[in-house]
């Protein structure tokens, strides 16, 4: 409490008034939100290893949570049926309001895939939502396999193949079939 000496020579005592502002310093705004991006993750991961979907896992990679290595195998009934294939995932700090960036590590032929292995994918894109999670990320992508939108390739060989299932899944097998052997 600060006392301020009117004119008329008596105390009055006021309280000092509290500056306040909207802005944090960068630093402490930057860590509270890298805190809350670390808890969203670590919560994902703990519900991933609960859950314990078929086909589907990740894991951060080595001490950093911000990146993390999934697997996904081909769904039954597919032409990718037992192929297993790696992927990358690449969290942002601003985690869940911006999609993680995720590529497929193991070459994937498929009409929504490059050979760079990015995926065309509108979760992952302009139809992300806060709401999506690492198993959502994982599953759809699963889903996509079997069910490309072949009216947006990326692989506009594999898109006009697909309709030939038959020679589809000769291509996908003289692809893949070698590199699992070698494994």
């Amino acid at each position: 409490m600060t006392t301020i000496n009117n004119h008329q020579d008596t105390n009055t005592p006021v309280t000092a008034p509290v500056i306040t502002s909207s802005k944090q310093p960068l630093s402490t705004t930057k860590s509270a939100d890298t805190q809350s991006v670390l808890k969203r993750l670590q919560s994902e991961l703990m519900a991933l290893m609960m859950i314990g979907d078929s086909g589907i896992s990740a894991f951060p990679e080595e001490e950093n949570i911000f990146c993390w290595k999934g697997t996904i195998t081909g769904s039954k009934d597919t032409v990718f049926e037992g192929t297993e294939y790696k992927l990358s995932l690449s969290f942002p700090n601003d985690y869940p309001f911006k999609p993680p960036k995720v590529k497929f590590e193991t070459a994937c032929f498929h009409p929504n895939v490059d050979v760079y292995g990015n995926i065309c994918l509108d979760i992952l894109q302009d139809k992300w939502s806060s709401a999506y999670d690492v198993r959502t990320i994982l599953l759809s992508i699963q889903s996509l396999l079997g069910e490309p939108n072949t009216s947006s390739p990326l692989n506009t060989q594999a898109a006009s193949l697909w309709s030939n299932q038959e020679e589809y899944r000769k291509m996908v097998e003289k692809l893949y079939k070698p590199i699992a052997a070698a494994a």
